[in-house]
């Protein structure tokens, strides 16, 4: 890997990071409790894992140049490893089975407020 490999994939991962802190943030201001952050196991990850009430979210957050971009990024594959890790995660945290499990997203891009979409991906736990 060359150094502006590295430097751009550095650049990557930093706002990824700062992308899933706001989407945090955003959630927090709309009375969700994040219980978890950057989950992940095996074979699949979770962004974030957060409860309001009675329902139990897992969020992919996507972050492009424009929100359009962020809204198609999710493919059928980070569906499946959402879903794989929620699955795993629902295991290891019983006390959330008889809670309302939804798979939303919160897509970020510079200058515009975050947009949470709830149950942006249809999640299939088994």
């Amino acid at each position: 890997m060359t150094e502006a490999e590295s430097a751009a994939r550095r650049a990557r991962h930093l706002g990824g990071r700062r992308a899933e802190a706001l989407a945090a943030l955003w959630l927090a201001c709309k009375f969700y409790k994040i219980v978890a952050r950057r989950y992940r196991v095996r074979g699949g990850e979770i962004d974030i894992i957060a409860r309001r009430g009675r329902t139990v979210v897992f969020v992919e957050v996507k972050a492009r140049a424009s929100l359009e971009e962020a809204m198609t990024a999710i493919t059928e594959e980070k569906r499946r490893r959402v879903s794989r890790a929620a699955s795993r995660w629902l295991a290891a945290n019983p006390w959330a089975a008889s809670h309302v499990l939804r798979a939303d997203a919160v897509f970020v891009a510079p200058g515009r407020l975050p947009l949470h979409m709830e149950a942006a991906m249809e999640l299939t736990i088994g």
